[in-house]
């Protein structure tokens, strides 16, 4: 056979692009394209290859210009989490800093589990022009750049040295990206000399291909030790995290719930994981919690954790839960399901809960456990009620959250992230429909919400696009991230953006005071070496990239300026000013260790640590 038949020449970025754009998967029975497009901002480093062969496949792999490669990674991970994990999009950059800047992101999805690729320019391989354009020279390593700094970000990490290791390279680094127990970003360095050496690839290499998602039945003994502990449950309780969702679960879980009777609380990653009214759902969990959530963690004698990572923020630093709480974590991690002493339970969520569903027999939690933790519950949304309830107070977060809810679509998208609208929004927002909140707090990333707000965007209008992506941002992440809004008004991706002014980074100030420090450089107005302090005019400022943008004075203007923005055919940005002192969500907290200094010339210092070590008693032993 003529190898002309059977191989095709093509550059290295050729081949990686329209490799790519033949990648397919299975959703819901359903043929979609795997890769969504991507985000690219071009230089030396991946302009005249990368980008030539992007544009001849602009078509099935749009391409979305980014203003900040940290927003194109942060907009990644958002369209990812909104698609469950089951499409993801690329982030190209230059060489050198443009690289750099994806740095934060990559350590978002790994923390996270998100699925990225991330193409990246790199020095040339043979080193004949050396020392390039933005190149780190190490003068003991010469083949040590910049971009080997992402294999402590990156679940899959590669150079490429040659056009013939894509045939391996891509293949492995895209079973990383759909493996839902290794899930996270991928990283391939692209020399700029290789990306435009060719290659005879064979032609079967571009074959579409169809990919799904692994489902793993939990091992039968795993199960069985798991049936037994659940069956002499006194007092269970479920954890469900955000990997609910990704497997598909939620019925599942509601299903296994019901069937036994069995309170649920959520985490943060898990918090749409069941509608607000559902008579099982006990309210979140932990640090930022509900007061009926930490309860049931704190009396139950076994827990199921079912996704998730029980991060600090869930375990409340492992106070929440009683000291001999016996946890069977399902996970399709084996690192995660084997967290402190957990009997592990590793597979999918799905099939998991199914199948512990079928073992269970006629067994009920005790009714009366159940009736105690629901009239927790009812006293939590009374609380809420009261607590985004608009009165004769200054204008909080929470009244803002309890505005949105109340006008929002049960499907529109709420996007939030570091600061103390996390807390906020986990505490006191009510799900209208699953899968809805996208709360950023696997990394705490400021900067998110917004960058977020677009990749979610390009998502929903995939799926959804008669439906809102609302984002709630502080002051303090605007600053530090706004360029996209400018993004979305280029796009025509529509969003309403909530920016809650308290003057700083009002939530690390309440942290400060709290452990006996004075306020010092978080508030623009306790920073010493602000000179001038004045407002910043976000209105202006938002107006000047697109976007329609107003200032409201109270929750009852941002009611009808939210109305405005549902009905606005683009970009909105509300403004509101809320108090940096009061309004906070008091109540649903545990205990968290946040590390204070044992000795200071400080009283209210002092004081702090011994009431903060005055607690850690609580505190679970484990790995």
């Amino acid at each position: 056979m003529d190898t002309e038949d059977t191989t095709i020449r093509l550059t290295t970025a050729q081949a990686i692009i329209r490799y790519l754009a033949a990648q397919y998967i299975e959703i819901n029975g359903c043929k979609n394209r795997f890769c969504g497009g991507g985000f690219g901002i071009f230089g030396h480093g991946n302009v005249p290859c990368l980008g030539e062969a992007l544009y001849d496949h602009r078509d099935v792999l749009p391409l979305y210009r980014g203003q900040n490669e940290q927003g194109m990674g942060f907009a990644a991970a958002a369209y990812a989490k909104y698609h469950l994990r089951q499409k993801f999009m690329f982030c190209t950059a230059s060489a050198g800093p443009g690289t750099a800047n994806l740095f934060t992101a990559a350590a978002l999805c790994h923390a996270n589990r998100l699925p990225m690729l991330m193409l990246c320019g790199d020095t040339f391989l043979t080193r004949l022009p050396d020392p390039v354009l933005q190149q780190l020279e190490h003068f003991g390593n010469p083949a040590l750049g910049l971009n080997d700094g992402f294999q402590a970000v990156s679940r899959y990490w590669d150079r490429i040295t040659h056009p013939a290791q894509v045939i391996q390279s891509l293949p492995a680094a895209l079973a990383t990206l759909l493996d839902p127990a290794d899930c996270g970003p991928a990283f391939i360095a692209l020399p700029q000399d290789v990306q435009g050496w060719t290659y005879d690839y064979p032609l079967s290499f571009f074959a579409p291909k169809l990919h799904r998602i692994r489902q793993q039945m939990p091992d039968s003994r795993e199960l069985v030790d798991a049936i037994v502990v659940l069956k002499a449950a006194k007092r269970p309780a479920i954890i469900a995290g955000g990997g609910v969702q990704y497997a598909g679960a939620v019925k599942a879980l509601a299903d296994f719930a019901e069937a036994a009777n069995i309170p649920v609380i959520e985490t943060i990653a898990g918090r749409a994981n069941m509608l607000a009214d559902h008579a099982l759902n006990i309210g979140p969990v932990g640090v930022t919690g509900s007061n009926s959530g930490n309860w049931l963690a704190e009396r139950a004698d076994v827990i199921l954790t079912v996704g998730s990572r029980l991060q600090d923020f869930t375990t409340g630093s492992w106070t929440a839960f009683a000291q001999d709480a016996q946890f069977i974590s399902l996970n399709t991690a084996r690192h995660d399901a084997n967290k402190h002493r957990a009997l592990p339970l590793v597979g999918d969520a799905k099939l998991g809960l199914m199948a512990l569903k079928a073992e269970m027999g006629d067994y009920k939690a005790p009714a009366a456990w159940t009736a105690e933790a629901q009239g927790e519950r009812k006293k939590w949304d009374f609380y809420v009620a009261e607590n985004v309830k608009v009165g004769n107070r200054p204008s909080s977060y929470a009244q803002a959250i309890g505005v949105v809810n109340s006008l929002c679509h049960p499907r529109d998208r709420v996007v939030a992230a570091a600061g103390g609208l996390p807390a906020e929004v986990t505490a006191n927002w009510r799900t209208l429909d699953i899968g809805t909140v996208d709360v950023e707090f696997g990394f705490s990333c400021m900067g998110y919400e917004i960058a977020g707000g677009w990749g979610a965007r390009i998502a929903q209008s995939e799926v959804e696009p008669d439906q809102d992506t609302i984002v709630f941002t502080g002051d303090g992440s605007y600053m530090l991230m706004n360029s996209d809004i400018y993004s979305s008004v280029l796009t025509d991706k529509k969003l309403i953006v909530l920016v809650l002014d308290n003057g700083g980074f009002a939530v690390i100030n309440k942290l400060q005071n709290n452990t006996g420090n004075e306020s010092f450089n978080n508030l623009i107005a306790d920073c010493p070496t602000v000179v001038k302090p004045f407002l910043v005019d976000f209105v202006t400022h938002a107006a000047a990239m697109g976007a329609h943008a107003e200032k409201v004075s109270n929750p009852a203007e941002l009611a009808k300026a939210f109305k405005r923005a549902k009905a606005a055919d683009k970009t909105s940005v509300i403004v509101m000013d809320v108090d940096p002192y009061d309004g906070w969500t008091t109540e649903g907290h545990t205990w968290w260790e946040v590390g204070t200094p044992q000795v200071s010339e400080h009283a209210a210092v002092r004081d702090a640590h011994a009431d903060w070590e005055s607690n850690r008693f609580k505190q679970r032993r484990g790995v």
